[in-house]
């Protein structure tokens, strides 16, 4: 490998990263229209593993979900979830009675913390045509010193996230929306406010990249004194083929950057699209196990037996795969009673 390429390699399922983030799950699923629940037509479930439904060659996934697709109530501990839904809608129902509808370039940035549960369900409002859904979940770690930080989520809309529009010299052009950190003079909203992201030094910085056909766009070194232990890895995710100072990355590939070195990245034939990743590493001992992760066995022992005394919470909801009407548009509503619309 040569210049700013440090390796090439498969990404697989879930896609795997570098500290700080723990990995990320990349949902692309074709859904059906909508029946009066919310979810497919139940003819469409028969021969499906229905709450073990994961079966990457099919058009669409129940995942845990029975009637309606996603993710029934589960708890977390001790890290963040970033959701980004560039496509459908993502209903969020949780232990401390906060809600929430996002979707269509929303993203939601959610501190778990000391522990809450949450219900990420898929519902398919459209009863006339199909209801895709496309959606990235990373997990971002805490460090020690926030893991028992109280939950919390916030939402970024998408009629606010920022969008750079880069042209190359031939005229092609690279767009570039702004989840988090900071690229071409311009800043992201602003993370959760427990966040290993919202401190500046930390350096973390989430995109979704757009690249036309054939275009190139050069992916700044960050400047000597920021680099120290920064990670920084692209995920492509949709296209046929790129280039990343000569190498040649193919789909279902990520790159694994030097972010001393300039980056220059050239796209295939196709439209292309990357995730890209960049953080400080926390550089502390990582304990996981299902939802939780902390610093030890000890401490994952500890989130065990306290989601067991207290389920987080409890579930406020009348079901543990809860969604929201389908009257409903996107919004927000917080532990403390704070509400967004959209």
């Amino acid at each position: 490998m040569s210049n700013s390429v440090k390796s090439i390699r498969p990404m697989g399922f879930p896609w795997q990263t570098q500290d700080p983030f723990l990995f990320c799950a990349y949902h692309a699923d074709h859904y059906p229209k909508g029946n009066e629940n919310l979810g497919p037509d139940p003819s469409l479930l028969k021969g499906r593993a229905i709450g073990q439904d994961f079966d990457p060659n099919l058009e669409w996934r129940m995942y845990h979900g029975k009637t309606v697709p996603g993710f029934p109530s589960h708890p977390h501990r001790g890290f963040e979830t970033i959701s980004i839904v560039p496509q459908g809608l993502v209903d969020h129902s949780d232990s401390l009675g906060a809600a929430g509808r996002f979707g269509n370039g929303d993203v939601q940035w959610m501190t778990a913390g000391k522990g809450v549960q949450h219900s990420e369900m898929f519902p398919l409002l459209k009863d006339q045509e199909d209801n895709p859904l496309e959606m990235f979940q990373i997990w971002l770690n805490l460090p020690r010193k926030s893991k028992m930080v109280e939950p919390h989520f916030k939402m970024l809309w998408s009629e606010e996230i920022p969008v750079i529009n880069v042209k190359d010299d031939a005229g092609a052009e690279t767009e570039i929306r702004l989840i988090a950190g900071e690229i071409e003079g311009q800043k992201a909203l602003g993370a959760a406010p427990d966040s290993w992201a919202n401190d500046p030094y930390n350096a973390v910085t989430v995109l979704i990249v757009k690249m036309d056909p054939g275009a190139t766009y050069q992916l700044k070194a960050l400047e000597a004194d920021r680099v120290g232990e920064i990670t920084q890895t692209a995920y492509f995710y949709k296209g046929n083929s790129m280039t990343v100072d000569g190498e040649k990355v193919n789909l279902n590939e990520a790159v694994e950057l030097d972010a001393s070195k300039d980056s220059v990245l050239v796209n295939g034939s196709e439209t292309g699209y990357f995730l890209f990743l960049q953080g400080r590493a926390i550089k502390e001992p990582v304990a996981k196990y299902g939802p939780f992760v902390m610093n030890s066995q000890q401490e994952i022992m500890e989130a065990m037996e306290a989601y067991r005394n207290t389920e987080f919470g409890g579930w406020p909801w009348g079901a543990h795969d809860h969604v929201h009407s389908g009257e409903v548009g996107r919004f927000a509503k917080h532990a403390d009673g704070q509400e967004e619309y959209k």
